[in-house]
């Protein structure tokens, strides 16, 4: 696929990356750690994060029938039998786990629901049994769409979720299985993780830039609003977090709301791609299947609170990318390009000047 980097582009750019100053002394995670879900965005970017600091100390499931998915320390296999999962820990004595695994596919698992049950909440019991039983670090993600939305979002960790669709509901329930099987593991709620996928189509940039090279339309939402961040700062403070012994549920988005729409706008701005693709509407206009959140942008103060840092810059990083009117696309004043866009889209464009700044 032009200009979509491969797994091992993607490792050499976390080799390549600088550190921010709070997370570049930290302790390693415990070691040998394993990283499930890695065939999904956050995953995705989080194995390559911490195979490079670790090589040979990091390994991830992969679902047995994918193709294509060319990451090393691999194990291609169902991790919903338990059996089998119950084996693969026994024999890899893992240390610490981040959980990034769950099926976020909206239609989908609002069509059949034992689908996302089995991930969001089997997944997660089996997942927390293990490490409670055999004392090994967890970290799970969770997700904002375990609300619903409101005027001006800006949920705390104590107001109580209010799922508005099949996705959201088991996320909430695999929040509530990990408190019980496993007490002392964290989860952290993320909001958009922006980073690039192994397949090229999956998250929310690559499957909008997918359309927009095919000269498809991309049609998004005025009023569904999140809080993204980028998949580097996701993976930093999973480190944080893999590190201490924090028990318990924080929300991990990021400091600016940005809608579906305007998410877009930058993608196919920064992306070069030819503006007249994309179209926006209210979610009332479509009366989508399934229901849509509004605005569930999180409140992500406490994460700041507990670490003693901000963990996460805005997504985009430059403020000057961040569209001030419907049509703010529209206006180009200098090119784009899919390369342009999965530096400053796709990874965080501080680490990068960390990186010269420490040469």
């Amino acid at each position: 696929m032009k200009n979509h980097p491969g797994y091992a582009e993607i490792l050499a750019n976390c080799r390549n990356q600088g550190e921010r100053p709070e997370t570049a002394a930290l302790p390693p995670p415990p070691l040998p750690m394993l990283i499930t879900g890695v065939t999904g965005v956050a995953g995705y970017n989080a194995l390559a994060y911490f195979q490079a600091r670790y090589p040979g100390k990091v390994f991830g499931i992969v679902p047995p029938d994918t193709s294509g998915f060319a990451a090393p320390d691999t194990f291609f296999l169902p991790i919903e039998d338990f059996p089998t999962l119950e084996k693969l820990f026994e024999r890899q004595r893992f240390a610490s786990v981040l959980d990034c695994a769950g099926n976020c596919a909206l239609k989908a698992v609002q069509l059949e629901p034992q689908i996302a049950w089995t991930l969001n909440v089997e997944v997660v019991r089996n997942l927390a049994v293990l490490t409670r039983r055999l004392a090994i670090r967890l970290v799970h993600l969770s997700v904002d769409m375990v609300y619903g939305g409101r005027p001006g979002g800006g949920y705390t960790e104590e107001e109580p979720p209010c799922p508005v669709n099949v996705y959201g509901q088991t996320m909430t329930e695999g929040e509530k299985i990990l408190a019980e099987e496993d007490p002392y593991a964290v989860t952290l709620r993320i909001s958009m993780p922006m980073g690039l996928s192994f397949n090229g189509h999956a998250g929310a940039i690559d499957w909008i830039a997918a359309r927009f090279r095919k000269n498809r339309h991309a049609t998004l939402y005025y009023d569904e609003v999140r809080t993204p961040t980028y998949c580097d700062d996701l993976s930093r403070t999973a480190l944080a977090f893999l590190g201490n012994r924090y028990a318990g549920i924080l929300n991990a988005g990021g400091p600016r709301q940005v809608s579906l729409y305007q998410m877009a706008q930058i993608i196919n701005r920064v992306g070069g791609y030819p503006s007249e693709l994309l179209y926006g509407l209210m979610k009332g206009e479509a009366c989508p299947v399934p229901p849509r959140v509004s605005n569930c942008a999180l409140n992500s103060e406490k994460i700041a609170r507990v670490l003693g840092f901000a963990p996460f810059d805005p997504w985009p990083l430059d403020e000057e990318l961040m569209p001030d009117g419907r049509a703010w696309h529209r206006c180009r004043h200098e090119s784009g390009s899919t390369e342009k866009m999965n530096r400053l889209l796709g990874f965080n464009p501080r680490y990068a000047a960390e990186k010269e700044k420490g040469a």
